[in-house]
This record gives structure tokens, C-alpha cells and sequence, in this order.
């Protein structure tokens, strides 16, 4: 019988964004097995109603569970404000959220003008006003609904010029109001780095939580004796419910063999 601690990592996001988390897991602890679940056919979550975010988180969470997945990153903000709490209630396997890096910025301000770059389920839910209200009050916060983003990276228009032009709109103001933290409320965020530096310069420190999300795994993993010892590279194994172009240009990399399917769940 296999080990449990050769059993996979589970990930599982609304669409392919949430590869920016796998990327940093994978950097960081290259010899687990990973299984990542693209549910971009429900693609962005952050339009839902929250029930319909826990039915989704649900479903994604029972699909990974039969792959006999021994941990279950849910790399989506928006699944996470809204049903984490929840999936840990139910299930008896850790779970490890993605939240806006809100307290890092909070910490690293210098003008007490921070912008927070998220889906409307993220900065709408409970979890997100609680963090909210935790940090020093003085701090204004400029909340940013990313209205159409997640849509054009799933469209393969990362680099598009309605891209550019969104992201203007989005971004701008935060220079005129003398913002100088940006957090990215969002895991399909990151893949925008490049265009938002170029809107911003140095004047803007860009935040997002994918390192952390990296770190607290492997203590989560070592902390529940569940870390693959082994000296070799995982498997990685994608699945995706609509079309996988735009997966497999994301994860694709030379030095690793990375498996993308397209499976209807």
C-alpha cells in the first residue's frame, strides 16, 4: 500500500490563476505530488452568490478527496473568504486558505494609503471585513473590484490590449491617492505583475500571499508528518473542465513534465 505522505497535495481554484499558488508550492517542495483542479467552467467565483461559492468549493473539494489527496490548498480568495471555514467543518483533512496579505501591507505603509485588488466575493465577505477591522484603523483602504480580469486571463488575454486598458482604469487612481501597497486579492493576479509595474514604477510595492501560502504548507505538511521524503521530483497532474490551451501555456516549463487534462466535473 503507498504511504500516506507520498499521497498528493490537492489545489483547487475557479480557473488557471491559481497556478500562481502551485508554482510557489512546487518551488518550494519539488518532490511532492500535486493535483490541481481548474474550475473554469464556473469561472470567476467572485460573481457568485456565497452559497453557490460552498456548493462549488464542495464539489471541488469531494473530486480531490477521491484522488486521495492528503492536504487541499484552496487557491482561490474568494472560495476561501467564503467557504473554508466550512470545508474544514466537514472534512477531516487540513486545509490551507489564500486571504489578501491586507496585515502585511498595513505593516509596510509608509503614506497609510494601501489598495486592495480583489473579486467583489472576496471584499464582500465576512472574513475579509473581520481582517479588516484588525489592522491599525488609521490605514485608509481604496477597494478595488477587478470587474473583467479573471475573465480576460482565462481567455488567454494576459497580455491583450484590453488588458492594458482595464488595468489603467484599476490602477491609476491608486498613484493619484498616494497608495504605496497594492495587495492582490486574487491568485490569477499575480500573471499581471509585469503590466502593473509598468503602470506603477517603484512607486507602488505589489503584495501577494503566494510565498506565504508556499511556507505554511510545508509546516502544515511536516507538523501533520505528511511530507514526501523522497529525492526525486512529483508528479503533477492538471485537470481542467473547458478548453486547456491556456492551462498548459501557464504551467508548461522545460525542466519539469507537467499533465494537463481536460475532465468534465
Amino acid at each position: 500500500m503507498v504511504k500516506t505522505n507520498k499521497f498528493p497535495i490537492g489545489i483547487f481554484d475557479s480557473g488557471v490563476g491559481g497556478t500562481s499558488i502551485w508554482k510557489e508550492v512546487n518551488a518550494l517542495l519539488p518532490q511532492e505530488n500535486t493535483i490541481y483542479l481548474s474550475d473554469s467552467k464556473n469561472a470567476p467565483y467572485g460573481e457568485k452568490t456565497k452559497q453557490e461559492i460552498i456548493d462549488l468549493s464542495i464539489k471541488n473539494t469531494e473530486f480531490l478527496l477521491k484522488q486521495n489527496c492528503k492536504i487541499i490548498i484552496v487557491a482561490c480568495n474568494t472560495a476561501t473568504t467564503n467557504a473554508i471555514k466550512i470545508l474544514r467543518e466537514k472534512y477531516n483533512i487540513p486545509f490551507i486558505g489564500i486571504e489578501p496579505a491586507i496585515k502585511t501591507a498595513a505593516l509596510q505603509t509608509k503614506t497609510y494609503t494601501i489598495g486592495i485588488l480583489a473579486t467583489k466575493g472576496t471584499l464582500n465577505s465576512e472574513l475579509f471585513e473581520k481582517t479588516s477591522h484588525s489592522i491599525n484603523q488609521k490605514i485608509i483602504r481604496k477597494e478595488i473590484i477587478g470587474t473583467g480580469l479573471v475573465e480576460l486571463i482565462e481567455d488567454g488575454k494576459l497580455h491583450s490590449k484590453e488588458m492594458t486598458a482595464l488595468l489603467s482604469t484599476y490602477i491609476n487612481p491608486l498613484i493619484e491617492e498616494n497608495a504605496d501597497c497594492l495587495v492582490l486579492g486574487c491568485t490569477h493576479y499575480p500573471y499581471l505583475i509585469p503590466q502593473i509595474r509598468e503602470l506603477v514604477g517603484n512607486k507602488i510595492q505589489i503584495i501577494d500571499s503566494g510565498q506565504a501560502v508556499a511556507r505554511q504548507t510545508k509546516i502544515i505538511l511536516e507538523n501533520h508528518l505528511l511530507i514526501n521524503k523522497s529525492k526525486e521530483k512529483g508528479t503533477y497532474q492538471f485537470f481542467i473542465n473547458k478548453e486547456k490551451k491556456v492551462l498548459e501555456i501557464l504551467v508548461s516549463d522545460k525542466s519539469i513534465r507537467t499533465i494537463v487534462s481536460k475532465k468534465d466535473f
